[in-house]
């Protein structure tokens, strides 16, 4: 398993793949896998069919001669596979029956939201490569595309983004029991951001990785964190930067009190009014 990916980027740093909008924000979104938007696909043409059914078996109860049935099924036709579609994902900002199940929504490729103009290509190019060959020209598409794109998407300018992300569990723990006579002496409060990222990135990545990996990424993390450490005790790597990022957390909870305490000190001086300001 590799382990470079346990360790996050410094700061500054934007990754090849990252998405950068015009005013060079990089989101951090993640892009829908081709099963996964071909079961919200799956989800849509399903939902699509009984309606269209539902619909024209309604009218053909109707006493209306041949023609006008002809008439009412190639608009209903249209209005189900290239109407609504367009209507439902504008109305709904890039989500439909399929893509709310699965947790997807479509967007623009700078991280917008889609307009009538993208949910329309997107709707009359699935003629094609939905309805006509029913999905084959999709998959074979999205699984050629790094970013899962259908057709309809490249021209469009759209993808298909996850939202449905797991809750955030963090990960409290406290020093370790043999480093606790350490920790009453160690100071860590010079150790830089970016490098304390990369070590809360270890914990939460740590239990994936491979015992021999774990322990490389763990001792390169040491070596990174041991200049901005005094003393740096010796032991196993991993029990160091456990009691480095334990540290470090109740520096910064404590500063942050102080902090909090301080502004409710000077809170009655900043809402005063100025002497000699008029009350009115």
């Amino acid at each position: 398993m590799a382990d470079a990916s346990a360790s996050a980027p410094p700061a500054g740093r934007v990754d090849d793949e990252s998405l950068v909008t015009g005013e060079a924000v990089a989101l951090d979104i993640r892009p829908a896998s081709a099963v996964m938007r071909a079961g919200g696909a799956a989800i849509d043409v399903a939902a699509t069919v009984v309606l269209g059914v539902g619909v024209f078996l309604a009218v053909a109860g109707l006493d209306l001669d041949e023609a006008a049935l002809r008439a009412v099924g190639i608009s209903l036709v249209v209005g189900c596979i290239v109407v609504l579609p367009t209507a439902v994902e504008t109305a709904s900002r890039g989500r439909s029956l399929g893509k709310l199940a699965m947790g997807l929504r479509v967007v623009r490729d700078d991280g917008g939201a889609i307009g009538v103009r993208h949910a329309f290509i997107r709707a009359l190019t699935g003629v094609l490569e939905i309805w006509m060959t029913f999905g084959g020209l999709a998959v074979l598409v999205g699984f050629l595309n790094p970013d899962s794109k259908r057709l309809g998407d490249l021209l469009a300018g759209t993808h298909a983004q996850v939202e449905r992300v797991p809750r955030y569990a963090p990960q409290t723990f406290g020093v370790p029991a043999p480093l606790a006579a350490w920790a009453t002496i160690a100071d860590v409060g010079r150790l830089p951001d970016p490098v304390a990222r990369r070590v809360a990135a270890f914990f939460r990545n740590a239990p994936h990785l491979a015992p021999a990996s774990r322990r490389r990424v763990a001792e390169r993390l040491v070596a990174e964190v041991a200049p901005y450490v005094s003393p740096v005790p010796a032991g196993d790597p991993e029990l160091l930067l456990a009691g480095v990022a334990a540290m470090r957390r109740d520096r910064d909870l404590t500063s942050l009190a102080l902090q909090e305490r301080r502004m409710r000190a000077l809170e009655p001086v900043l809402d005063a009014r100025p002497n000699g300001f008029p009350d009115r």
